[in-house]
């Protein structure tokens, strides 16, 4: 297939396809997609061999967000019954951490609910930054705390943090139908002050909010734009209680789909399968790995995922291997890049030693926090009890196609008496 052939040797030598080529891949029947998938892996292995990263999700403050971001459970008015809570202490965060880095874990995502952090906040996170790296030697940590102000990502990354992660989420010409407390604009500010921070940008997206194929390869032609080290690709979850609890939109086929064209865009960056994945990716998950080269190791924020030794397992029945920690995640060109901003910033260089562009959860920004789980919003964590089983969502409605009965409210993991999914 020429278009297919075409791909391949711009992502050998990191050339930008052009946006109908990134069109024709959503436009590829399902008799083509092992094409297409093999296709995507050519690239994927040129940059990142078999090599599959781990990354693991703690959630520092979960629910009562005051915006309203439509694909969210801890948005503003949600009836989705998530847990709710307050900080977690740092202590709790890191006890949280160490499960995910025991499971094989690389990374570990901080996430917290809310438009953004005070500067209170800030020292909070860095305390909590601190506690994790005395504990967890050699561990990465990404932030996601939402809109940053100034001089906000350079304490972090003083604090010690390597990663800053803010999705867009969707396209800018559609973004004002999907959010209206903040901007499309406010998210690009946010991915730019992290990245003259020196801290390694991850910005991603949320597929499957009836967004069109042209509103696809526009935020990840913008992603590209941007520079990002990573692109979390989330697949909405259709939370009950929020306004796209009824938009299920994805098969497995079209996830493939949407998730080769970001590589082709983008064939040189951590490609991260976050949220939904097993919604909406189901059985053809272990496809998805000759595309992308990171997941999510267990629950995500406020939804619950596979068990992690199953995805260890997948990992490894699909001939992959787990990243180790020694291992820079990032092809060379783009570490030194990463190492070279860092130094430019001052601050730690621990970014830079890391040399991994993952980010994190899917979609950090103003408007709660992260989004990590495809567009659920984000999860638990506070030190508070768990909220009384009788605010759990209301039955899920019946969808043709829909696979409700994967979607699960997180009860268990940081914040709860429960042991977490790692």
């Amino acid at each position: 297939m020429d278009l297919l052939n075409t791909l391949v040797d711009k992502g050998l030598r990191r050339e930008l396809p052009s946006r109908e080529e990134a069109l024709a891949v959503l436009a590829t029947s399902d008799d083509e997609l092992l094409d297409v998938v093999a296709a995507a892996g050519k690239v994927r292995r040129q940059w990142f061999g078999r090599r599959v990263k781990l990354n693991y999700l703690v959630n520092l403050k979960s629910g009562l967000c005051p915006e309203d971001c439509s694909y969210c459970s801890q948005r503003l008015g949600a009836t989705t019954g998530i847990l709710k809570y307050s900080w977690l202490k740092p202590d709790e965060a890191s006890q949280a951490a160490a499960a995910g880095v025991a499971g094989g874990a690389k990374r570990v995502c901080l996430v917290a609910s809310g438009r953004g952090p005070t500067d209170r906040d800030v020292e909070r996170v860095g305390r909590t930054i601190e506690a994790i790296k005395e504990q967890n030697e050699g561990v990465e940590v990404c932030a996601c705390l939402g809109l940053l102000s100034d001089g906000q990502a350079e304490r972090l990354r003083e604090a010690g943090a390597d990663a800053y992660n803010h999705n867009l989420n969707t396209s800018e010409g559609t973004y004002g139908e999907i959010t209206t407390t903040h901007t499309y604009a406010d998210r690009v500010d946010t991915v730019q002050k992290a990245h003259a921070a020196g801290l390694s940008a991850c910005s991603g997206l949320i597929a499957g909010m009836g967004e069109s194929d042209e509103d696809l390869v526009d935020v990840v032609y913008a992603l590209r734009e941007l520079d990002s080290d990573s692109v979390p690709v989330n697949f909405l979850i259709p939370f009950e209680g929020t306004p796209l609890a009824k938009e299920w939109n994805l098969t497995p086929q079209r996830c493939l789909r949407i998730l080769a064209m970001v590589r082709f865009v983008c064939p040189d960056v951590e490609v991260r399968i976050a949220g939904g994945r097993e919604v909406h990716l189901r059985s053809m998950q272990p496809l998805a790995l000759h595309i992308a080269n990171s997941i999510f190791l267990g629950d995500y924020l406020t939804s619950e995922g596979q068990a992690g030794k199953t995805d260890l397992d997948m990992i490894a029945d699909a001939g992959f291997e787990v990243e180790g920690a020694g291992t820079t995640t990032l092809p060379k060109h783009r570490a030194d890049a990463l190492a070279a901003a860092a130094g430019a910033a001052g601050g730690c260089g621990s970014a830079a030693s890391a040399g991994c562009g993952s980010q994190t959860e899917a979609g950090a920004g103003g408007g709660c926090g992260s989004h990590a789980e495809a567009g659920g919003g984000c999860g638990p964590c506070g030190g508070h009890a768990p909220e009384p089983e009788a605010a759990t969502e209301a039955a899920p409605a019946e969808v043709p196609g829909a696979r409700t009965d994967l979607v699960a409210v997180r009860r268990r993991g940081a914040g709860t008496d429960l042991a977490p999914n790692a």
